[in-house]
């Protein structure tokens, strides 16, 4: 833990000057308190960093949480070993996960599996209790439950320390999180300068708690977390399932882990009651609390379990963090790095992940040592197949 002033404690022992600089000044808004805590993952993000926990009193910055609402990770530990799937080709079982799952932006995507209909009704009813149409925000929310996404998002298959097999993946609120997020924000930097508020940065506009536009927000933020919850126990449900016809036998599940890693809830921290804590690109970690740590591509994830960290409010970090940009590592690495980093593990081979290569992000063995005072690792978990949306 590094405390650089008053507002704003940092555990990440890499950290570019200009991620440190966003930093600051996302702290010294005014109604941050006790301070911004800075995970040890941080980088450049869209107005505040990705990879940090921001706690305010009485407002709310839409940008601070993210534009993939409810962007998260889940894991479940199966009862199957490492014997179950020695000596059989793992290209069929991805394949076959790839079919269940819609990949990448899920445009292609133009129905509602079966599976995914009672969660879309409870969406349904979510949303009318809450007064608000996401229809308005993305027409086709229903038929993106269900589907991966592309970018960083992935499905993996695992195996511990123990050899046990886990089914791993990432992914959020898709097309509907996004159009909220931005509606939003575009709403925010309108009451900016209607009201003559000048900020720091112009991605760090807020709502004032108390205000229509205030509620309306958390309205459907809330439901936008929710929606990437079930998005996940939808997609986990068929990685499961396509599984067990892999190896002829139905999961049985010994743990089951959902939590997200861009988000806002109201807690409690330092005497305050309700502050508003945001956390982006970060995982709530509360004493005993689970949470899923992930790698990059190629490398190891984590299982992990909260300390309580008050000073770090109770948070940790959602995974390596990008040391390079995505066009950065499309100039920087090659197809046979790529390869190289991959090998041994079950996936489609194409340079469209090129972006993705381990390389391009932190070092997870570094983040998890920075974190040392904020989780305990229960699991440690290694690639065997890995899918990502292009």
């Amino acid at each position: 833990m590094h405390q650089i002033n008053t507002k704003l404690i940092n555990w990440a022992s890499v950290l570019e000057d200009k991620t440190r600089e966003q930093a600051l000044r996302t702290s010294t808004m005014p109604f941050v308190f006790p301070h911004l805590a800075l995970m040890p993952d941080a980088h450049l993000g869209l107005g505040a960093t990705v990879g940090s926990v921001i706690p305010t009193e009485r407002a709310v910055m839409p940008a601070a949480v993210g534009v993939d609402i409810g962007c998260g990770m889940i894991a479940v530990r199966t009862q199957f070993t490492r014997d179950d799937l020695d000596g059989k080709s793992l290209t069929p079982l991805r394949e076959s996960i790839e079919r269940a799952i819609p990949l990448s932006a899920g445009a292609a995507n133009r129905k509602i599996v079966a599976t995914a209909q009672p969660r879309i009704g409870e969406l349904e009813a979510m949303a009318t209790k809450a007064g608000f149409d996401p229809d308005q925000r993305a027409g086709r929310w229903r038929e993106q439950l269900g589907t991966l996404g592309s970018g960083n998002h992935f499905i993996e298959l695992s195996l511990d320390e123990q050899d046990g097999v886990w089914a791993f993946l990432h992914s959020g609120s898709r097309g509907v999180g996004n159009k909220i997020a931005q509606h939003h924000i575009a709403i925010a930097r309108t009451l900016m300068d209607r009201h003559w508020i000048q900020l720091p940065d112009r991605d760090l506009a807020y709502l004032v708690e108390g205000t229509d536009e205030f509620w309306a927000y958390i309205r459907e933020l809330r439901w936008a977390q929710h929606y990437a919850l079930l998005n996940r126990e939808e997609m986990m449900d068929r990685v499961l399932r396509q599984l067990g016809e892999f190896l002829g036998t139905d999961v049985q599940e010994h743990e089951r882990v959902n939590c997200h890693h861009n988000f806002t809830q109201q807690e409690d921290h330092w005497g305050k009651k309700g502050l508003w804590v945001s956390r982006k690109g970060a995982i709530e970690a509360r004493e005993g609390q689970p949470g899923l740590i992930p790698g990059s591509m190629g490398t190891r994830s984590y299982v992990v379990e909260g300390l309580g960290n008050k000073v770090a409010l109770n948070s940790a970090p959602h995974g390596a963090g990008r040391q390079f940009s995505r066009s950065a590592a499309r100039k920087r690495f090659t197809h046979d790095e790529l390869r190289a980093a991959m090998a041994g593990i079950e996936f489609r081979d194409t340079d469209a992940f090129l972006d993705e290569i381990p390389a391009a992000y932190k070092d997870i063995d570094q983040v998890m040592a920075d974190a040392a005072d904020l989780v305990t690792v229960r699991h440690t978990l290694r690639q065997v197949v890995n899918v990502k949306g292009e």
